[in-house]
């Protein structure tokens, strides 16, 4: 118990403290704002429309974090780490601007693309920088505290978001991110060096790698606009393709997306990537819970809005308590935390989409089906990112550190992309027999990744422990070899 708290005690220490506070900040922004956007919605396609367009609210915010992650990078060798983060908070600040002023969906589309834009680049930068400004030992505190920020936002959020939407006044929830995100700028001015210490080269952008990513998710958001089972199918193979077409590019191409052979179904970090990505698409259906709570159990906005961060509590909470894990307990943690993921959606699915007995038992499910979800992916979150630091190649951790961004934020706008594909396909606008029937798909369909995700965390584990490599060794073998 002492070395746990010597640990968040030496992250906070005073040379590591405005770094800390720094990084979480930036991470905090971005998922306020998702959290206040979750909340929104439903008062937003209520006031100019484009219902049709709902899952595009996140697919599109998410997809252009994955550009600014990928592009975090190139953007801190070329500006600095004080430069980098004032650039992106200048257009996270734009884009909610223009979400101000929307007059009607394509519009608010537009600042939503950038606020991802800039969200991504904070996103990715903080951890990327974290192997640059903490020690090793100090890596899963970080991992956990940067994380821990959506549990903050799970605060926030849904207030600001809820107390707006029951006003009439969605507008003021992004028209109060901008005096807070130049306050933000100004705190990265004073705290953040203005160069690296190490100065490094120049690479070229994988231009084709995050074509192919983006117009994955891209195609079957537009799949999912249609109500025909055939075109939402068609959209869904191409991703397929697109995908597969990406991996086969990463073995061949001089400029890489991901750390060296990620991709190999030999490499650590291939089973790594599967487990993060299932466990984010298997939360992908939490966008559409606020505006079912209000359609179907007559839930305010406000209501609606802390019950669906109820998630996010869950795995703030259970990254913080596992974040100190070690050995066998990350082991378990790791496959023990699909399984808890599994459980809540299972719950769910028996009472999201139909209100049974008194409300506020049917209620209590909801609550308690979500933190189960939240808790389940939180609960080995911090070391399968720590361990795609420690077991990529040493030339390729800066890489890792970004990629961890990407392949999160490919997870959840693609986890959003199929959201809203089953949500219109199974006529979410067609009243409340509509959402219900969308409820109980989603929720029943979301459950398949969650169950992948348990088979391959423990192929993954068993994998490691039969190699009888510790992971604080794997990064240093792997880099001599």
């Amino acid at each position: 118990m002492s070395g746990s708290q010597n640990g968040w005690a030496d992250l906070f220490s005073a040379e590591n403290r405005g770094s800390a506070i720094t990084l979480s900040a930036g991470v905090a922004l971005y998922a306020t704002n998702s959290y206040i956007v979750i909340t929104i919605l439903p008062s937003v396609v209520q006031d100019i429309g484009g219902l049709a367009w709902y899952a595009w609210n996140t697919t599109l915010y998410v997809v252009c974090s994955i550009l600014g992650s990928a592009l975090s990078a190139r953007l801190m060798r070329t500006a600095g780490p004080r430069g980098s983060y004032l650039m992106a908070t200048g257009i996270f600040i734009a884009g909610a601007a223009i979400c101000t002023a929307a007059p009607n969906m394509p519009v608010l589309l537009l600042g939503r693309a950038l606020q991802g834009l800039g969200g991504g680049f904070l996103f990715a930068l903080s951890y990327a920088m974290i192997n640059l400004l903490f020690k090793e030992s100090l890596w899963p505190r970080a991992m956990a505290l940067i994380s821990a920020m959506w549990g903050i936002a799970t605060l926030i959020g849904p207030a600001v978001g809820g107390i707006f939407a029951e006003l009439h006044a969605w507008r003021w929830a992004f028209g109060l991110l901008l005096p807070v995100t130049s306050l933000f700028g100004l705190w990265v001015w004073r705290i953040l060096p203005k160069a690296q210490r190490e100065k490094q080269a120049d690479e070229p952008l994988p231009l084709m790698q995050l074509a192919l990513l983006t117009g994955a998710v891209l195609v079957v958001s537009a799949g999912s606009l249609s109500s025909e089972g055939g075109i939402n199918l068609l959209g869904f193979v191409i991703a397929v393709v697109m995908i597969l077409i990406l991996r086969h590019r990463e073995f061949t191409a001089d400029v890489r997306l991901l750390p060296r052979n990620a991709l190999r179904r030999s490499s650590p970090l291939y089973g790594l990537y599967l487990v993060m990505s299932l466990l984010i698409i298997g939360l992908g259906c939490e966008l559409f819970v606020p505006y079912m709570l209000q359609h179907l159990h007559g839930q305010a906005p406000l209501a609606a809005g802390y019950i669906t961060a109820a998630a996010a509590a869950g795995w703030t909470l259970s990254e913080v308590a596992s974040s100190g894990w070690t050995g066998r307990r990350a082991d378990n943690a790791i496959v023990c935390g699909p399984v808890i993921l599994a459980a809540g959606l299972i719950l769910l699915l028996f009472t999201v989409p139909v209100a049974f007995g008194l409300p506020w038992l049917n209620i209590s499910g909801v609550v308690l089906g979500l933190t189960l979800a939240g808790f389940g992916i939180g609960l080995g979150w911090p070391h399968l990112l720590t361990r795609v630091l420690q077991q990529a190649p040493e030339d390729d951790r800066e890489k890792a550190g970004a990629s961890i961004t990407v392949v999160q934020s490919f997870a959840s706008a693609l986890g959003a992309a199929l959201a809203g594909t089953v949500a219109n396909f199974a006529g979410v606008s067609q009243g409340d027999t509509g959402a219900a029937n969308a409820a109980f798909w989603m929720f029943l369909l979301f459950a398949i990744p969650a169950f992948l995700a348990v088979w391959i965390a423990w192929r993954s584990v068993k994998a490691r422990r039969a190699s009888g490599i510790a992971p604080e060794h794997l990064s240093r073998d792997l880099s001599q070899g």
